[in-house]
């Protein structure tokens, strides 16, 4: 049995510099074997900083060979995403594969078809399925010391530069897919439970870096049992990342609660008493990789799977479709057996963050 899962990361922007790279200092059960780009310059160096050598998106099956790689992280623009989970998963690879995982419902079943067909693990890197803080919301929820959970609120925004990759609709860009995806699966996960109808609404203030996708996002999501989530999220704000769930008794509010660095606070109010828990930073991706190479080691099934992942695009691109014919839409749910609880937190120091090549701004994975 092999004790450390050999990987290729696959696309070297932001995230794979900031979060993932760093991530394998801390993953003891995971060791970095390969990179996998298309910039020769960004290769070079990276390839001298990490120790390993670097291929094209072309050579990506001698690469795996080559290397001896067991599994592959992939963080391309979303449209990409499916070639190289097919690819990786023909070649008899794992797949651990950013969120979201796929733009269409079509592209997520195939990447899951393929995984199946070749007898490879598919993994969705929903790295806050691990983070102490989300678990211990789920806890609190969970607890009934809530009450009956009714309704769930968030706002996540942030300012995002002209030409940024997430405002190109041709690679996937958009709101909804880069981060209202998290509020989306924060429902999901804090409701224990899929959505049935959406109505979504988009706005955009004319600003030319808005040319191609919107500017923000805001939509209304209804559950069984009649409770509802209302997000907004927006690339034209000021920066915040918070949610907050409402029950018959008291309710929560997580700040941070999507951010990868920083401390995370959550606040509690039960019948009018108010508490603070404080979550200390850590490192949220090596929870995840830690988790996937323990699934191929022990041959588990992962979870988050990508039955996690086609959930959110249903819901995102349903969303979509209403702000675009004004009315509600009706989603057919993905069953769902199994979702995050506080026996998955997993803990790491954090990572320290190191000088990034050939890369704009931040990208949220």
């Amino acid at each position: 049995m092999k004790n450390k899962i050999r990987y290729a990361v696959v696309g070297l922007g932001h995230i794979a510099q900031t979060a993932v790279l760093p991530a394998f200092e801390h993953a003891e059960n995971s060791e970095l074997a390969a990179f996998v780009t298309g910039n020769p310059e960004k290769d070079r160096k990276l390839s001298e900083r990490y120790g390993v050598n670097a291929y094209t998106y072309d050579d990506l099956e001698n690469a795996l060979e080559k290397e001896q790689v067991d599994a592959v992280y992939i963080a391309t623009p979303n449209i990409f995403q499916r070639e190289h989970t097919e690819r990786a998963a023909r070649a008899g690879v794992h797949v651990l594969c950013e969120k979201p995982m796929a733009t269409t419902q079509e592209d997520c079943e195939a990447m899951m078809r393929a995984a199946a067909e070749n007898g490879v693990k598919l993994m969705i890197a929903y790295r806050l399925h691990f983070n102490d803080a989300n678990l211990h919301a789920i806890r609190v929820v969970q607890s009934g010391d809530l009450g009956e959970p009714r309704y769930f609120g968030s706002l996540f925004g942030l300012q995002v530069k002209e030409g940024n990759i997430r405002t190109r609709k041709a690679l996937g860009g958009g709101t909804l897919f880069d981060i209202g995806i998290y509020c989306i699966n924060a429902a999901r996960y804090l409701f224990r439970d899929e959505p049935m109808e959406v109505v979504g609404l988009t706005a955009n203030n004319g600003e030319k870096r808005f040319a191609e996708i919107e500017e923000m996002t805001g939509a209304v999501l209804r559950f069984p049992r009649e409770r509802l989530a209302i997000f907004t999220c927006s690339f034209g704000s000021g920066d915040i990342s918070q949610y907050e769930l409402v029950g018959t008794k008291g309710h929560l509010r997580l700040e941070n609660a999507y951010e990868y660095r920083g401390e995370l606070k959550c606040v509690t109010t039960i019948e009018g008493k108010k508490a603070e828990k404080i979550f200390k930073p850590g490192d949220q991706f090596a929870a995840e990789l830690i988790y996937f190479s323990d699934c191929v080691i022990h041959d588990r099934a992962p979870e988050p799977s990508g039955n996690e992942g086609l959930a959110d695009v249903r819901v995102i691109n349903a969303i979509y479709e209403s702000a675009e014919i004004r009315r509600a839409v009706r989603i057919e749910p993905v069953p769902k057996k199994r979702r995050p609880d506080e026996t998955m937190v997993i803990k790491r120091p954090p990572a320290e963050k190191p000088e990034l090549v050939g890369v704009g701004s931040p990208h949220f994975g």
